[in-house]
């Protein structure tokens, strides 16, 4: 398949920041030509430096992994407070807002006999 001029310069551009729409796509894809973006004159704004930063495949690879990182840090906690928690049977497996609610009402229990 030959690339036009125009068609050669769309595949090498690099990607844009948002989605392109439909139009664009089923014109560029039908060879015609597409406006052009105006050229940046001023340099970016913080937020779209943040933005595209956080676009790219190796910032949201290592965000995953600390994402991965903190649930397990999240899960291990629960199953400590789970294991520290009196219930029968003593294997019964709780939802992590159940064990919330068996520890306050286990810490309110041990408060109440401190005070007796």
């Amino acid at each position: 398949m030959m690339l036009n001029s125009e068609q050669a310069a769309l595949a090498a551009a690099p990607p844009r920041s948002g989605p392109e729409p439909a139009v664009c796509a089923a014109a560029g894809a039908a060879g015609l030509a597409l406006p052009e973006e105006p050229a940046r004159k001023e340099p970016l704004s913080r937020e779209e430096r943040r933005r595209r930063r956080r676009a790219t495949a190796k910032y949201r690879t290592a965000h995953a992994t600390r994402e991965r990182i903190r649930v397990e840090a999240f899960n291990v906690a629960f199953a400590e407070l789970r294991r520290l928690l009196p219930t029968l049977p003593p294997d019964k497996k709780l939802s992590k807002i159940e064990i919330l609610r068996l520890a306050i009402c286990y810490i309110s229990y041990l408060n109440h006999v401190l005070d007796v």
